[in-house]
């Protein structure tokens, strides 16, 4: 059976999850200019890849996170592949808003989290790891105990890695960009030519394009 890296990789862009265009880049919200963008939330309309990205998050969850009480989403991104694990595991989900709702009780987490509960977060995407992190704090400030992160695809800049260690968070990706440029050559998605410059914006994409 092949890695779930490469299985992943190829499911991203067989739902046109993946985007490249180097001519028009992407902006993201962090304002890097990127040639690629890529939007996991296609994954979810595909039935078939959907299970085998939720079946692989409960398979490292319970490998990695036994003890785990409670499956936290990254809104909004995150939300329906941390029900799906939620639910395929009988545990309770919670979702963390990017920041308090500016209306009725003002949470930022919704559902209920008792202290001390230990939980796993999913995301469905690490960048920068910013906004992946937020949530974390988030939940760490409301009593909770995060055992670690699970996402389904990392662009796994050296910023992100580094915010990972320092944060002290546990990660686990689904896959990761260099499976996915193999993949996609492999498929002839991009050409040979456009593998130095995809390689070369990872490794510094807050200059790239300017």
């Amino acid at each position: 059976m092949e890695p779930i890296e490469k299985i992943v990789a190829k499911q991203l862009l067989d739902v046109n999850a993946v985007k490249l265009d180097a001519e028009h880049p992407f902006t993201w919200a962090s304002g890097w200019k990127s040639p690629i963008y890529c939007d996991n939330r296609k994954i979810l309309s595909y039935p078939e890849a959907r299970k085998i990205v939720y079946e692989a998050f409960v398979k490292i969850i319970q490998e990695h996170f036994k003890e785990v009480d409670v499956i936290a989403g990254v809104a909004t991104g995150a939300i329906a592949y941390g029900i799906l694990v939620a639910e395929a595991m009988g545990k309770p989900f919670v979702y963390v808003r990017p920041k308090p709702k500016d209306h009725g009780t003002g949470a930022q987490i919704e559902g209920n989290l008792p202290k001390g509960a230990r939980v796993v977060v999913v995301e469905d995407l690490i960048s920068t790891g910013g906004s992946s992190l937020s949530a974390v704090d988030c939940l760490q400030k409301s009593g909770a105990v995060v055992l670690g992160m699970v996402a389904i695809f990392t662009y796994n800049f050296i910023k992100s890695r580094r915010a990972f260690e320092y944060a002290n968070v546990e990660l686990y990706t689904l896959s990761h960009y260099e499976v996915l440029l193999e993949q996609a050559l492999e498929c002839n998605y991009i050409r040979k030519e456009d593998l130095e410059m995809l390689r070369q914006w990872r490794i510094n994409p807050e200059s790239w394009g300017k």
